[in-house]
């Protein structure tokens, strides 16, 4: 089991890496006035250099990529309801997405803030969780159709 966290978080990294490069790019797109905005001034101004900046923000994409394929091993324990797979999941992925999201400027640094920041990250989990939720469950039903018969009898 060990071995198999290990190895999702290492597969994670590239991932969360790219992930967060493409949103630096709609970001830009969306606010950017024509300019690439690699990171936010906020963390452009605590780090004092652009380079360093964007240092730091590509090892935390990697970290956070690391940290949500590691967590997906949660998704294996068939013993485990759904309701507590998800609360063990978006516990584990929140622990790891807020220090980064403050260090990293993502969020007003203050208690609304962070409040704040929560509850977007909290509405997107929420929405890409009932995404795949549904698609599952239509993925069950189309196999079951197909088992079964066209109208899923048995």
């Amino acid at each position: 089991m060990k071995r198999k966290i290990i190895l999702r978080g290492l597969q994670g990294i590239l991932p969360g890496i790219a992930i967060g490069y493409l949103i630096t790019v709609a970001g830009s797109q969306a606010w950017g006035q024509g300019h690439y905005v690699p990171c936010v001034p906020g963390l452009i101004a605590a780090v004092e250099n652009e380079l360093e900046a964007v240092r730091l923000q590509t090892l935390f994409w990697g970290v956070l990529g690391a940290g949500f394929g590691a967590a997906s091993i949660i998704w294996e324990m068939e013993r485990w309801s759904l309701v507590r797979q998800t609360g063990v999941y978006f516990a584990i992925v929140s622990m790891i997405m807020m220090p980064i999201a403050y260090v990293l400027h993502w969020m007003e640094h203050s208690m609304w803030g962070f409040l704040s920041y929560f509850g977007i990250f909290a509405l997107i989990f929420a929405a890409v969780w009932a995404i795949e939720f549904i698609t599952g469950k239509y993925m069950v039903k189309k196999l079951n159709a197909h088992l079964w018969g066209t109208k899923g009898e048995r």
